[in-house]
């Protein structure tokens, strides 16, 4: 990458030229591609229904569809490698707490800092009764289908789906947990044991490590066009029109995942990481603009690694432990917006919360968020859990559907940068790595 950047435009700079492309062409494109029918609806012009279902739409799918593909090997081959680069279970054990204990208390407080803009704010008061009901209408059987999938994802569900009963089936139903359990599990028994049939084993896991980042390289190219793609695709046939209904609900929760990025992040990097904020911003860049445009941070766990190895200079090891870790279990983004979206809706259809009932809904939303799928909506199935667990009517998802996808966009950025945050904060008084076992050389291009 290093070569490409040095012969024009940084590749960050050019997907941020992709998404200002995009937004703008999908803006311009709306208003000309639809017309207002007989009985008051909008109606998509085929010329424009054609443009996104032939061209933008599979430019941009085929580009997350390139990223998840490598996601399962290098889940595997990472974790791996950083448990057994960490050694000895005593390390590990040290390592694994400072981990737990930093997305739990994040977490906390990430959900404790969206209730109380929700309470402060009050969103889901001030919503007109007719929209809110055609809001519902538009996307009633896509609310169903979740709410359906909520009532299956208990606690205990996700508690069970953390061990797999066949990792073969884990990774092909995307239970990225239940993979993470056994590359761990696997880890620890490799360093443990560290026979020279296990030693050929990790070297043909590093192997499989150093081809998927050179695969993500060359996938990584793309990602300009992709995330143009990708954003004319939502705009042109949504509008930013969509947001306006709902423009309190995006406020609040937009508002909170900022304060979140731009306040309680810079405390922890200075304060627990004892690195520059502004510096930390400048170097994480890259992997913020990937996980905006890619509503995911698996598909950004890729470029997550590389810039917490290369850009950051944390160690491998440690850095392969917590994002891989993390791309999955750290959602504090997810986490806080699934606090607003339960008392958003608790607000509008006028189901009172008591303070232990909000506090229960922040345990709910802390687990929710390590146990929700790194992939786009991946969250929306565990919110509507939460929902039938305080008697909220599930179906109230309908509402939000709209306005989920930027709203996404912008949780998955905090749940990234959370990663980042996470191995400085973990890294800080760990031994740097040693001089005989350089940083991967196929990872640098």
């Amino acid at each position: 990458m290093g070569g490409s950047e040095g012969r024009g435009l940084a590749l960050h700079t050019k997907m941020l030229l992709g998404f200002l492309a995009g937004a703008v062409a999908g803006a311009i494109a709306f208003p000309l591609g639809h017309a207002t029918g007989a009985d008051g609806a909008l109606v998509q012009a085929g010329w424009l229904t054609a443009l996104i279902t032939y061209v933008t739409g599979p430019v941009g799918q085929v580009f997350l569809h390139l990223l998840f593909m490598l996601v399962l090997p290098l889940v595997f081959s990472a974790l791996v490698l950083g448990v057994v680069e960490i050694g000895d279970p005593k390390s590990l054990g040290r390592i694994g707490l400072k981990t737990l204990g930093f997305i739990l208390s994040v977490s906390a407080l990430a959900v404790l800092l969206g209730l109380l803009a929700v309470n402060l704010f009050k969103p889901g008061a001030g919503i007109d009764a007719g929209v809110a009901e055609a809001l519902m209408q538009q996307s009633a059987g896509q609310a169903g289908e979740i709410a359906a999938k909520g009532q299956q994802a208990s606690a205990l569900a996700v508690l069970m789906g953390i061990v797999p009963r066949n990792v073969l089936a884990a990774g092909v139903e995307g239970n990225l947990i239940g993979v993470m359990f056994f590359a761990l599990m696997f880890g620890v028994a490799a360093a443990v044991l560290r026979t020279p049939g296990v030693n050929a084993f990790l070297a043909a896991v590093q192997g499989v490590y150093d081809i998927s980042i050179k695969l993500i390289q060359w996938v990584i190219r793309l990602a300009p066009y992709a995330v143009a793609a990708l954003l004319f695709s939502l705009i042109a046939a949504r509008g930013l029109g969509a947001l306006i209904p709902l423009g309190k609900f995006v406020l609040v929760a937009v508002g909170a995942l900022a304060v979140h990025l731009f306040v309680v992040f810079p405390i922890l990097v200075r304060v627990f990481g004892g690195m520059s904020p502004l510096d930390f911003f400048r170097r994480a860049q890259p992997a913020m603009l990937t996980a905006f445009s890619t509503s995911s941070s698996s598909a950004t766990l890729p470029t997550t690694l590389k810039i917490a190895e290369e850009n950051l200079g944390t160690p491998r090891r440690i850095g392969r432990f917590v994002c891989t870790l993390g791309a999955t279990a750290n959602m504090n983004g997810t986490a806080l917006f699934e606090g607003v979206t339960v008392l958003f809706l608790a607000q509008f259809f006028g189901v009172e919360l008591s303070l232990a009932q909000q506090l229960l809904v922040l345990l709910m939303c802390v687990l929710g968020g390590i146990g929700a799928a790194g992939v786009p909506g991946g969250s929306l199935p565990v919110i509507a859990s939460i929902l039938v667990m305080f008697g909220i009517p599930a179906e109230g998802i309908a509402l939000i559907l709209g306005v989920d996808r930027f709203i996404d966009m912008c949780r998955t950025v905090v749940n990234v940068t959370g990663d980042l945050v996470g191995t400085v904060v973990v890294s800080r008084g760990e031994a740097p790595d040693p001089p005989e076992a350089p940083a991967v050389e196929a990872g640098q291009g």
